[in-house]
């Protein structure tokens, strides 16, 4: 290995400890309680180090959104993949945005922060992570095109549109804020069966008019769609005169 190449690999290190001390604050802590003196603390290097790798910390956190973004986009390509009809490749995405949520909550609590207005978009990662999210909708309107071409979506949606009106219901009722989890749970109800309500919610709606009362989520488990059953029904108190 020559010089060059070792002080390459030396740089790309650092910057990944760099990276990895930053998401660990950013985990534990709000946005605005780090700084980049912490951050320098935490790495063991020098504050000046850390100018060299990233502009300033808006920079560093967007690098961090970048990963969660890029598990996300994974887990898509992964259910594009799959040999199954286009609807169950659209529930299955469903499925994988909700475990995200559970797997990397750290992950999606910091996209989320990211998409508020409070943030540029000069930083030389926001346009990586907004190509991200287009992937991850793009591939979802992929599936709607195989699902309407296969049959097992209504041909009268457009796929666009529908991407957008499925990835912003990902995005807002499977990453609920504690509150409205509070809420959901008040009533006797569990997080899970509240997303897998929403998948038989949502699954007729986009099937031909033909199935729209026969698609039975049931049906996709065999394609790895495993959410909790239908709650029980709750009988609801009668009013006292």
């Amino acid at each position: 290995m020559g010089i060059a190449e070792r002080r390459r690999r030396e740089k790309e290190q650092r910057k990944a400890e760099i990276i990895d001390a930053a998401e660990r604050l950013f985990f534990a802590r709000s946005y605005e309680d780090v700084s980049m003196d912490d951050i320098a603390h935490e790495v063991e290097l020098n504050k000046a180090t850390i100018y060299l790798y990233f502009k300033n910390k808006e920079a560093l956190f967007a690098t961090i959104v970048l990963r969660g973004v890029r598990i996300l986009t994974e887990r898509y390509t992964e259910c594009m993949e799959r040999e199954v009809p286009g609807i169950v490749k659209v529930v299955l995405m469903g499925q994988a945005y909700y475990r995200f949520s559970q797997e990397y909550p750290d992950y999606l609590r910091l996209i989320h922060f990211y998409g508020s207005e409070r943030f540029s978009r000069e930083n030389p990662y926001a346009a990586e992570i907004g190509k991200g999210y287009g992937t991850c909708r793009r591939i979802l309107a992929d599936a709607i095109r195989e699902g309407i071409d296969d049959g097992t979506i209504r041909p009268d949606l457009d796929p666009f549109l529908t991407s957008m009106y499925l990835m912003i219901s990902f995005m807002g009722i499977l990453s609920l804020e504690n509150r409205w989890k509070l809420v959901i749970e008040a009533e006797g109800f569990s997080y899970e069966q509240f997303a897998s309500e929403f998948f038989r919610f949502i699954t007729p709606a986009i099937a031909p008019d033909g199935r729209t009362h026969s698609t039975d989520l049931r049906d996709f488990e065999s394609s790895g769609f495993l959410l909790t059953g239908p709650p029980a029904l709750k009988k609801e108190k009668r009013r006292q005169p």
